[in-house]
Protein backbone atom coordinates (compact mmCIF):
# COMPACT_ATOMS: atom_id res chain seq x y z
CA UNK A 1 0.00 0.00 0.00
CA UNK A 2 1.27 3.38 -0.97
CA UNK A 3 1.88 5.70 1.86
CA UNK A 4 -0.54 8.89 1.53
CA UNK A 5 1.82 11.35 -0.31
CA UNK A 6 4.31 9.51 -1.44
CA UNK A 7 6.25 9.82 -4.45
CA UNK A 8 6.07 7.28 -7.30
CA UNK A 9 9.58 6.83 -8.49
CA UNK A 10 8.90 6.02 -11.63
CA UNK A 11 6.53 9.06 -12.53
CA UNK A 12 8.63 11.98 -13.88
CA UNK A 13 5.00 14.04 -13.52
CA UNK A 14 4.90 13.70 -9.94
CA UNK A 15 8.33 14.63 -9.00
CA UNK A 16 8.79 17.57 -6.43
CA UNK A 17 10.87 20.74 -7.82
CA UNK A 18 14.78 20.87 -7.09
CA UNK A 19 14.51 22.83 -4.00
CA UNK A 20 15.72 20.07 -1.64
CA UNK A 21 19.04 20.02 -0.29
CA UNK A 22 20.00 16.60 -1.55
CA UNK A 23 18.41 17.80 -5.42
CA UNK A 24 21.32 18.62 -7.73
CA UNK A 25 21.04 20.29 -11.01
CA UNK A 26 23.58 19.78 -13.48
CA UNK A 27 23.48 22.43 -16.41
CA UNK A 28 19.74 22.91 -15.84
CA UNK A 29 19.50 18.88 -15.78
CA UNK A 30 17.12 16.89 -13.55
CA UNK A 31 18.72 15.46 -11.34
CA UNK A 32 18.25 12.05 -8.77
CA UNK A 33 15.34 13.19 -6.26
CA UNK A 34 16.10 12.41 -2.68
CA UNK A 35 14.50 9.18 -0.90
CA UNK A 36 11.28 10.09 0.74
CA UNK A 37 11.36 8.60 4.17
CA UNK A 38 10.61 9.86 7.43
CA UNK A 39 13.27 9.91 10.20
CA UNK A 40 12.20 6.35 12.14
CA UNK A 41 13.34 5.13 8.32
CA UNK A 42 16.56 6.32 8.45
CA UNK A 43 20.28 5.93 9.44
CA UNK A 44 21.11 7.51 12.39
CA UNK A 45 24.94 9.23 13.41
CA UNK A 46 25.29 5.81 15.39
CA UNK A 47 23.97 3.21 12.78
CA UNK A 48 26.11 5.73 9.92
CA UNK A 49 29.33 4.94 12.45
CA UNK A 50 28.70 1.11 12.44
CA UNK A 51 28.22 1.19 8.36
CA UNK A 52 31.30 3.13 7.67
CA UNK A 53 33.20 0.49 10.11
CA UNK A 54 31.97 -2.20 7.75
CA UNK A 55 32.60 -0.38 4.59
CA UNK A 56 35.79 0.30 5.26
CA UNK A 57 37.35 -2.36 7.46
CA UNK A 58 35.58 -4.88 9.69
CA UNK A 59 38.02 -5.48 12.05
CA UNK A 60 42.15 -6.11 11.78
CA UNK A 61 41.21 -9.53 9.10
CA UNK A 62 43.04 -9.23 5.89
CA UNK A 63 46.01 -7.24 7.88
CA UNK A 64 47.65 -10.86 8.48
CA UNK A 65 49.56 -10.67 4.94
CA UNK A 66 50.90 -7.42 5.40
CA UNK A 67 53.52 -8.72 8.46
CA UNK A 68 54.32 -11.97 6.80
CA UNK A 69 55.25 -9.56 3.59
CA UNK A 70 56.96 -6.34 5.51
CA UNK A 71 57.96 -7.45 9.14
CA UNK A 72 56.76 -6.06 12.56
CA UNK A 73 57.88 -2.60 11.90
CA UNK A 74 57.02 -1.46 8.64
CA UNK A 75 53.71 -3.00 8.98
CA UNK A 76 53.05 -0.47 11.79
CA UNK A 77 54.89 1.97 9.69
CA UNK A 78 52.06 1.86 7.21
CA UNK A 79 49.26 1.47 9.46
CA UNK A 80 49.72 4.41 11.13
CA UNK A 81 51.37 6.79 8.17
CA UNK A 82 48.66 5.31 5.13
CA UNK A 83 45.68 7.33 7.31
CA UNK A 84 47.28 10.64 7.51
CA UNK A 85 48.08 10.18 4.08
CA UNK A 86 44.88 8.77 2.86
CA UNK A 87 42.09 7.64 4.79
CA UNK A 88 41.93 11.24 6.65
CA UNK A 89 41.84 13.01 2.94
CA UNK A 90 39.63 11.36 1.42
CA UNK A 91 37.58 11.22 4.49
CA UNK A 92 37.98 15.10 4.91
CA UNK A 93 36.91 15.06 1.21
CA UNK A 94 33.55 12.90 1.53
CA UNK A 95 32.85 14.94 4.61
CA UNK A 96 32.68 18.08 2.67
CA UNK A 97 30.54 16.60 -0.71
CA UNK A 98 28.55 14.53 1.60
CA UNK A 99 27.15 17.29 3.67
CA UNK A 100 27.17 19.83 1.07
CA UNK A 101 25.44 17.35 -1.79
CA UNK A 102 23.60 14.67 0.21
CA UNK A 103 22.01 12.97 -2.37
CA UNK A 104 21.45 9.13 -3.31
CA UNK A 105 24.36 7.93 -5.58
CA UNK A 106 26.75 10.30 -3.80
CA UNK A 107 30.06 10.76 -5.70
CA UNK A 108 28.55 10.16 -8.98
CA UNK A 109 26.25 13.27 -8.15
CA UNK A 110 29.30 15.14 -6.96
CA UNK A 111 31.04 14.31 -10.45
CA UNK A 112 28.40 14.63 -12.54
CA UNK A 113 27.36 18.14 -10.95
CA UNK A 114 31.22 19.18 -11.47
CA UNK A 115 32.21 17.57 -14.53
CA UNK A 116 29.11 17.34 -16.40
CA UNK A 117 27.73 14.11 -17.82
CA UNK A 118 30.29 11.84 -19.65
CA UNK A 119 32.80 12.01 -16.38
CA UNK A 120 29.36 11.30 -14.02
CA UNK A 121 28.66 8.45 -16.15
CA UNK A 122 32.28 7.05 -16.28
CA UNK A 123 32.81 7.41 -12.08
CA UNK A 124 29.49 5.53 -11.79
CA UNK A 125 30.23 2.87 -14.26
CA UNK A 126 33.38 2.18 -13.28
CA UNK A 127 32.53 2.02 -9.36
CA UNK A 128 29.46 -0.62 -10.61
CA UNK A 129 32.37 -2.50 -12.50
CA UNK A 130 34.79 -3.11 -9.83
CA UNK A 131 32.78 -3.67 -7.31
CA UNK A 132 30.74 -6.42 -9.06
CA UNK A 133 33.45 -8.62 -8.76
CA UNK A 134 34.92 -7.28 -5.53
CA UNK A 135 31.57 -8.08 -3.58
CA UNK A 136 32.12 -11.91 -4.41
CA UNK A 137 35.31 -11.70 -2.16
CA UNK A 138 33.45 -10.96 1.32
CA UNK A 139 31.11 -14.71 0.64
CA UNK A 140 34.00 -16.29 -0.37
CA UNK A 141 35.88 -14.65 2.97
CA UNK A 142 33.29 -16.41 5.10
CA UNK A 143 33.24 -19.85 3.52
CA UNK A 144 37.63 -19.89 4.38
CA UNK A 145 36.68 -19.15 7.61
CA UNK A 146 34.04 -21.45 8.45
CA UNK A 147 36.66 -23.76 7.63
CA UNK A 148 37.71 -23.36 10.92
CA UNK A 149 35.34 -25.06 12.52
CA UNK A 150 34.34 -27.92 9.15
CA UNK A 151 37.66 -28.38 7.77
CA UNK A 152 36.34 -30.12 4.72
CA UNK A 153 35.51 -27.05 3.31
CA UNK A 154 39.15 -25.97 3.40
CA UNK A 155 40.90 -25.79 -0.01
CA UNK A 156 43.69 -28.61 -0.89
CA UNK A 157 47.28 -27.88 -0.96
CA UNK A 158 47.35 -25.90 -4.37
CA UNK A 159 44.14 -23.74 -3.38
CA UNK A 160 41.89 -26.32 -5.68
CA UNK A 161 38.65 -27.64 -4.36
CA UNK A 162 36.52 -31.11 -5.11
CA UNK A 163 33.60 -31.14 -7.26
CA UNK A 164 31.53 -31.70 -4.22
CA UNK A 165 33.43 -29.51 -2.05
CA UNK A 166 32.94 -26.19 -4.49
CA UNK A 167 29.60 -27.45 -4.60
CA UNK A 168 28.95 -27.32 -0.88
CA UNK A 169 31.12 -24.08 -0.36
CA UNK A 170 29.00 -22.03 -3.15
CA UNK A 171 25.81 -23.18 -1.03
CA UNK A 172 26.60 -21.40 1.69
CA UNK A 173 28.01 -18.69 -0.41
CA UNK A 174 24.19 -18.59 -1.29
CA UNK A 175 22.76 -18.76 1.97
CA UNK A 176 24.63 -15.67 2.78
CA UNK A 177 23.96 -13.59 0.23
CA UNK A 178 20.26 -14.24 0.11
CA UNK A 179 20.40 -13.27 4.45
CA UNK A 180 22.02 -10.19 3.38
CA UNK A 181 19.42 -9.77 0.45
CA UNK A 182 16.37 -10.20 3.19
CA UNK A 183 18.26 -7.31 5.49
CA UNK A 184 19.23 -5.06 2.80
CA UNK A 185 15.05 -5.55 1.21
CA UNK A 186 13.93 -3.92 4.82
CA UNK A 187 15.80 -0.89 4.58
CA UNK A 188 18.93 1.12 5.23
CA UNK A 189 17.79 1.49 8.77
CA UNK A 190 17.70 -2.36 8.94
CA UNK A 191 21.15 -2.44 7.97
CA UNK A 192 22.51 -0.08 10.22
CA UNK A 193 20.76 -2.11 13.42
CA UNK A 194 22.70 -5.32 11.97
CA UNK A 195 25.34 -3.60 11.67
CA UNK A 196 25.72 -1.84 15.31
CA UNK A 197 25.03 -5.26 16.80
CA UNK A 198 27.82 -6.84 14.85
CA UNK A 199 30.73 -4.05 15.73
CA UNK A 200 30.51 -5.22 18.89
CA UNK A 201 30.38 -8.59 18.36
CA UNK A 202 33.44 -8.17 16.13
CA UNK A 203 35.34 -5.91 18.20
CA UNK A 204 35.07 -7.63 21.44
CA UNK A 205 37.45 -10.47 20.88
CA UNK A 206 40.08 -8.27 19.87
CA UNK A 207 39.48 -6.17 22.76
CA UNK A 208 40.64 -9.30 24.98
CA UNK A 209 43.05 -10.30 22.84
CA UNK A 210 44.99 -6.62 23.65
CA UNK A 211 44.00 -7.04 27.22
CA UNK A 212 45.30 -10.98 27.35
CA UNK A 213 48.44 -9.25 25.56
CA UNK A 214 49.12 -6.26 28.13
CA UNK A 215 48.18 -8.74 31.31
CA UNK A 216 50.96 -11.01 29.84
CA UNK A 217 54.90 -9.47 31.80
CA UNK A 218 56.86 -8.61 29.01
CA UNK A 219 54.29 -8.00 25.98
CA UNK A 220 54.71 -4.51 25.67
CA UNK A 221 58.89 -5.28 25.60
CA UNK A 222 58.30 -7.89 23.27
CA UNK A 223 56.47 -5.76 20.97
CA UNK A 224 58.89 -3.46 20.88
CA UNK A 225 61.84 -5.31 20.37
CA UNK A 226 60.00 -6.99 17.07
CA UNK A 227 59.29 -3.49 15.43
CA UNK A 228 62.74 -2.29 15.87
CA UNK A 229 64.18 -5.55 14.42
CA UNK A 230 61.48 -5.28 11.57
CA UNK A 231 62.59 -1.74 11.26
CA UNK A 232 66.35 -2.36 11.47
CA UNK A 233 65.81 -4.88 8.36
CA UNK A 234 65.69 -2.39 5.09
CA UNK A 235 62.57 -3.49 3.22
CA UNK A 236 63.37 -3.57 -0.02
CA UNK A 237 60.61 -1.15 -2.27
CA UNK A 238 58.87 -4.03 -3.98
CA UNK A 239 58.02 -5.13 -0.72
CA UNK A 240 56.80 -1.68 0.70
CA UNK A 241 54.92 -1.51 -2.36
CA UNK A 242 52.95 -4.18 -1.74
CA UNK A 243 52.48 -3.58 1.78
CA UNK A 244 50.93 -0.64 0.71
CA UNK A 245 49.06 -2.46 -1.76
CA UNK A 246 47.40 -4.65 1.26
CA UNK A 247 46.94 -1.87 3.66
CA UNK A 248 45.25 0.09 0.67
CA UNK A 249 43.08 -2.41 0.43
CA UNK A 250 41.98 -2.28 3.95
CA UNK A 251 41.52 0.89 4.03
CA UNK A 252 39.61 1.31 0.63
CA UNK A 253 35.36 2.24 0.90
CA UNK A 254 35.72 6.29 2.82
CA UNK A 255 33.38 7.26 -0.24
CA UNK A 256 31.53 4.74 -0.90
CA UNK A 257 29.31 5.25 2.14
CA UNK A 258 27.93 8.55 0.47
CA UNK A 259 25.68 6.27 -2.11
CA UNK A 260 22.80 5.86 0.56
CA UNK A 261 23.21 9.73 1.71
CA UNK A 262 19.18 9.93 0.91
CA UNK A 263 18.48 7.57 3.91
CA UNK A 264 20.26 9.55 6.27
CA UNK A 265 18.81 11.62 8.98
CA UNK A 266 20.45 15.00 8.96
CA UNK A 267 23.06 14.38 6.96
CA UNK A 268 24.82 17.42 6.30
CA UNK A 269 25.56 16.87 10.44
CA UNK A 270 26.02 13.50 10.61
CA UNK A 271 28.27 12.68 7.65
CA UNK A 272 31.28 14.72 9.20
CA UNK A 273 30.45 13.64 12.54
CA UNK A 274 30.39 9.72 11.47
CA UNK A 275 33.62 9.96 9.21
CA UNK A 276 35.86 11.61 12.03
CA UNK A 277 34.61 8.98 14.39
CA UNK A 278 35.09 6.27 12.18
CA UNK A 279 38.65 6.66 11.40
CA UNK A 280 40.37 6.54 14.93
CA UNK A 281 38.16 3.57 15.69
CA UNK A 282 39.45 1.96 11.98
CA UNK A 283 42.79 2.50 13.00
CA UNK A 284 43.12 1.56 16.41
CA UNK A 285 41.20 -1.66 15.37
CA UNK A 286 43.87 -2.61 13.17
CA UNK A 287 46.91 -0.83 14.87
CA UNK A 288 46.41 -2.41 18.47
CA UNK A 289 45.55 -6.08 17.70
CA UNK A 290 48.86 -5.51 15.11
CA UNK A 291 51.03 -4.30 18.10
CA UNK A 292 50.02 -7.33 20.53
CA UNK A 293 50.32 -9.96 17.47
CA UNK A 294 53.87 -8.94 16.78
CA UNK A 295 54.83 -9.80 20.41
CA UNK A 296 53.46 -12.93 20.02
CA UNK A 297 55.34 -14.57 16.56
CA UNK A 298 56.51 -12.63 13.71
CA UNK A 299 56.53 -16.07 11.82
CA UNK A 300 55.40 -15.37 7.90
CA UNK A 301 53.51 -18.73 8.18
CA UNK A 302 51.13 -17.73 11.39
CA UNK A 303 50.82 -14.16 9.54
CA UNK A 304 49.20 -15.34 6.40
CA UNK A 305 45.52 -15.56 5.52
CA UNK A 306 45.71 -19.43 6.00
CA UNK A 307 46.32 -19.22 9.99
CA UNK A 308 46.39 -15.41 11.08
CA UNK A 309 44.52 -14.05 13.87
CA UNK A 310 42.62 -17.31 15.43
CA UNK A 311 45.80 -19.22 15.52
CA UNK A 312 47.78 -16.02 17.08
CA UNK A 313 45.21 -15.64 19.78
CA UNK A 314 45.31 -19.17 20.62
CA UNK A 315 49.21 -19.10 21.24
CA UNK A 316 48.34 -15.66 23.33
CA UNK A 317 45.43 -16.99 24.97
CA UNK A 318 44.20 -20.52 24.43
CA UNK A 319 41.91 -22.72 22.10
CA UNK A 320 38.82 -20.42 24.07
CA UNK A 321 40.51 -17.05 22.43
CA UNK A 322 41.20 -18.36 18.99
CA UNK A 323 37.64 -19.76 18.63
CA UNK A 324 36.30 -16.63 19.62
CA UNK A 325 38.50 -14.70 17.08
CA UNK A 326 37.29 -17.20 14.29
CA UNK A 327 33.73 -16.70 15.07
CA UNK A 328 34.47 -12.80 15.01
CA UNK A 329 35.59 -13.37 11.24
CA UNK A 330 32.88 -15.03 10.34
CA UNK A 331 30.60 -11.83 11.93
CA UNK A 332 33.11 -9.58 10.00
CA UNK A 333 33.13 -11.06 6.58
CA UNK A 334 29.76 -11.10 7.29
CA UNK A 335 29.17 -7.81 7.88
CA UNK A 336 31.33 -6.15 5.10
CA UNK A 337 29.23 -7.84 2.81
CA UNK A 338 25.65 -6.83 4.28
CA UNK A 339 27.24 -3.07 4.40
CA UNK A 340 28.56 -3.68 0.67
CA UNK A 341 25.73 -4.20 -0.94
CA UNK A 342 23.68 -1.27 0.94
CA UNK A 343 25.77 0.95 -1.24
CA UNK A 344 26.22 -1.12 -3.99
CA UNK A 345 22.42 -0.99 -4.93
CA UNK A 346 22.24 2.36 -4.33
CA UNK A 347 24.10 3.64 -7.20
CA UNK A 348 22.45 1.58 -10.04
CA UNK A 349 19.35 3.27 -8.37
CA UNK A 350 20.91 6.56 -9.05
CA UNK A 351 21.95 6.01 -12.39
CA UNK A 352 18.95 4.59 -14.11
CA UNK A 353 16.96 7.99 -12.58
CA UNK A 354 18.79 10.05 -14.55
CA UNK A 355 18.79 7.51 -17.49
CA UNK A 356 22.34 5.86 -18.11
CA UNK A 357 20.76 2.09 -17.08
CA UNK A 358 17.71 1.09 -18.11
CA UNK A 359 14.27 2.71 -16.08
CA UNK A 360 13.51 -0.82 -14.05
CA UNK A 361 16.56 -0.13 -11.72
CA UNK A 362 15.21 3.54 -10.67
CA UNK A 363 12.18 1.20 -9.17
CA UNK A 364 12.35 1.68 -5.48
CA UNK A 365 9.96 1.29 -2.74
CA UNK A 366 7.54 4.13 -1.26
CA UNK A 367 7.94 2.43 2.02
CA UNK A 368 11.95 1.72 2.60
CA UNK A 369 13.05 3.75 -0.07
CA UNK A 370 15.05 0.67 -1.24
CA UNK A 371 16.06 0.11 -5.14
CA UNK A 372 14.39 -3.35 -5.24
CA UNK A 373 15.24 -4.79 -8.59
CA UNK A 374 19.14 -3.03 -8.45
CA UNK A 375 19.48 -5.14 -5.08
CA UNK A 376 18.66 -8.30 -6.65
CA UNK A 377 20.86 -7.77 -9.49
CA UNK A 378 23.75 -6.92 -7.63
CA UNK A 379 23.35 -9.59 -5.07
CA UNK A 380 22.83 -12.10 -8.45
CA UNK A 381 25.99 -11.04 -9.71
CA UNK A 382 27.88 -11.45 -6.21
CA UNK A 383 26.72 -14.88 -6.49
CA UNK A 384 27.89 -15.39 -10.27
CA UNK A 385 31.23 -14.13 -9.66
CA UNK A 386 31.86 -16.16 -6.25
CA UNK A 387 31.74 -19.21 -8.46
CA UNK A 388 34.95 -17.85 -10.36
CA UNK A 389 38.35 -18.39 -9.44
CA UNK A 390 39.43 -14.60 -9.05
CA UNK A 391 40.64 -14.42 -5.85
CA UNK A 392 41.50 -10.67 -4.78
CA UNK A 393 40.96 -8.49 -7.53
CA UNK A 394 43.96 -5.99 -6.11
CA UNK A 395 44.71 -4.57 -9.79
CA UNK A 396 41.60 -4.01 -11.04
CA UNK A 397 40.93 -2.32 -7.74
CA UNK A 398 43.30 -0.32 -7.73
CA UNK A 399 43.37 1.19 -10.93
CA UNK A 400 39.49 1.19 -11.24
CA UNK A 401 39.31 2.79 -7.91
CA UNK A 402 42.02 5.67 -8.48
CA UNK A 403 40.47 6.01 -11.35
CA UNK A 404 37.41 7.44 -9.64
CA UNK A 405 38.69 8.63 -6.88
CA UNK A 406 40.89 11.10 -8.67
CA UNK A 407 37.77 12.50 -10.29
CA UNK A 408 36.07 12.87 -6.57
CA UNK A 409 39.23 14.56 -6.10
CA UNK A 410 38.75 17.11 -9.11
CA UNK A 411 34.67 17.60 -8.46
CA UNK A 412 36.04 18.90 -5.14
CA UNK A 413 38.43 20.95 -6.38
CA UNK A 414 35.94 22.39 -9.42
CA UNK A 415 33.17 23.21 -7.17
CA UNK A 416 35.17 25.24 -4.51
CA UNK A 417 36.30 27.24 -7.64
CA UNK A 418 32.78 27.33 -9.67
CA UNK A 419 30.19 27.29 -7.08
CA UNK A 420 31.49 28.99 -4.13
CA UNK A 421 27.84 29.88 -2.78
CA UNK A 422 27.44 26.17 -2.28
CA UNK A 423 26.62 25.97 1.35
CA UNK A 424 29.13 23.15 3.13
CA UNK A 425 28.18 22.72 7.16
CA UNK A 426 31.50 21.00 6.70
CA UNK A 427 34.72 22.50 4.53
CA UNK A 428 38.20 21.24 4.56
CA UNK A 429 40.38 23.84 6.65
CA UNK A 430 43.09 25.93 4.76
CA UNK A 431 41.86 27.51 1.86
CA UNK A 432 43.40 26.58 -1.47
CA UNK A 433 46.54 25.00 0.39
CA UNK A 434 44.53 23.37 2.47
CA UNK A 435 42.75 21.93 -0.58
CA UNK A 436 45.43 20.89 -2.73
CA UNK A 437 47.93 19.04 -0.10
CA UNK A 438 44.27 16.72 0.93
CA UNK A 439 43.78 16.18 -2.79
CA UNK A 440 47.59 15.50 -3.50
CA UNK A 441 48.27 13.07 -0.97
CA UNK A 442 46.36 9.88 -1.73
CA UNK A 443 46.88 10.87 -5.64
CA UNK A 444 50.71 10.29 -4.87
CA UNK A 445 49.65 7.57 -2.76
CA UNK A 446 48.18 6.14 -5.93
CA UNK A 447 50.62 6.77 -8.03
CA UNK A 448 53.41 4.87 -6.03
CA UNK A 449 51.02 1.84 -5.85
CA UNK A 450 50.24 1.57 -9.80
CA UNK A 451 53.57 1.87 -10.59
CA UNK A 452 54.97 -0.64 -8.45
CA UNK A 453 51.83 -2.90 -9.58
CA UNK A 454 53.24 -2.50 -13.64
CA UNK A 455 56.71 -2.99 -12.95
CA UNK A 456 56.07 -6.17 -10.81
CA UNK A 457 56.78 -9.18 -13.00
CA UNK A 458 54.15 -11.24 -10.93
CA UNK A 459 51.48 -8.97 -12.19
CA UNK A 460 48.30 -10.40 -13.24
CA UNK A 461 48.61 -9.43 -17.46
CA UNK A 462 44.55 -10.56 -17.88
CA UNK A 463 43.59 -8.58 -14.58
CA UNK A 464 45.38 -5.28 -16.17
CA UNK A 465 43.46 -6.05 -19.71
CA UNK A 466 40.57 -6.40 -18.17
CA UNK A 467 40.48 -3.59 -16.04
CA UNK A 468 41.21 -1.51 -19.36
CA UNK A 469 38.08 -2.76 -21.05
CA UNK A 470 36.32 -2.07 -17.84
CA UNK A 471 37.35 1.60 -18.16
CA UNK A 472 36.76 1.96 -21.89
CA UNK A 473 33.21 0.19 -21.12
CA UNK A 474 32.49 3.56 -19.84
CA UNK A 475 32.47 5.58 -22.75
CA UNK A 476 30.78 2.91 -24.76
CA UNK A 477 27.98 3.73 -22.40
CA UNK A 478 27.93 7.12 -22.97
CA UNK A 479 27.65 7.00 -26.76
CA UNK A 480 24.69 4.57 -25.79
CA UNK A 481 22.95 5.76 -23.17
CA UNK A 482 23.29 9.95 -24.17
CA UNK A 483 20.11 10.04 -26.07
CA UNK A 484 17.80 8.63 -23.69
CA UNK A 485 19.28 11.26 -21.08
CA UNK A 486 18.66 14.29 -23.40
CA UNK A 487 15.17 12.75 -23.77
CA UNK A 488 14.40 12.50 -20.64
CA UNK A 489 15.33 15.92 -19.82
CA UNK A 490 13.51 17.66 -22.61
CA UNK A 491 10.17 19.46 -21.02
CA UNK A 492 6.56 17.62 -20.63
CA UNK A 493 4.07 18.93 -22.46
CA UNK A 494 1.36 21.06 -20.70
Amino acid sequence: MRRAGAIDPACERCRPPLTSVAAVVVAGAESTPPVNLPPARRLNLFALVCLIFFTVSGGAYGLEPLVGAVGAGWAVVLIIATPLLWSLPIALMVAELASALPAEGGYYVWVRRALGDYWGAQEGWWTICYTAVDMAIYPVLFVDYLAYFIPALTLDENAGLTQPVFWYRWLIVIALIAGALVINWRGARAVGLNAGWNIALVLAPFVVLVLVGLWHTGTIAAGGAAIRHGLAQRASPHLLAEGLAIVLWNYFGWDNVSTFAGEVNEPRRNYPRALMLALPLTVAAYLLPVLIGVAVTVDPVVWSEAAGWPVIAEVLGGHWLGLALAVAALLSAWSLFNSQVLYVSRLPYAMARDGWLPAVFARASTRTGVPHTALVVSCALSALFAALPFGKIVIIDVLLYAAALALEFVALMVLRRQQPELARPFRIPGGTVGLCLVACAPLCVIVVVLLAILRDTATNARQLWLAGLMAASGSLLYVLRRKQVQRRREPLPD
